[in-house]
């Protein structure tokens, strides 16, 4: 439950002033870090139906922050990337997080932060190897 409420406070603190979604900033930053990528591919990465994956690509499109170019050996097939706009919302997230955990952490003692990074450690080995 911890770390779903800190998730949740994260994304409050996000301030992206209702411009995006948690669903839409996942799938941009799923772009930047992996793109470009098809819809499918994006799909398969966000663990979302097809569908979805089309109306986010739809909107983040819409909002800027996305191109989708059209495949030249399969005009069907489009590859979408983020751009310079997507990447400084992006930016701009990260940094109010950031600044939020950075504020909350200094009220730590050195044992407590010792803990949380080998927790972190840990959660991140559990998410590699997660199928």
């Amino acid at each position: 439950m911890a770390i779903t409420r800190m998730a949740r406070r994260l994304r409050q603190e996000a301030g992206t002033g209702g411009q995006t979604s948690p669903t839409l900033t996942a799938a941009l930053a799923t772009i930047e870090r992996a793109g470009p990528l098809t819809p499918s591919a994006l799909a398969d990465r966000e663990r979302i139906q097809r569908p979805t994956a089309t109306r986010v690509v739809t909107r983040l499109e819409q909002l800027g922050l996305v191109t989708r170019t059209p495949d030249p050996a399969d005009r069907r097939v489009a590859h979408v990337a983020i751009t310079r706009e997507g990447r400084a919302l992006l930016k701009r997230i990260r940094t109010r997080k950031n600044e939020y955990l950075a504020r909350r952490l200094r009220d730590l003692e050195a044992d407590e932060l010792a803990t949380l990074a080998r927790a972190a450690a840990i959660l991140e080995r559990l998410l590699a190897n997660a199928s």
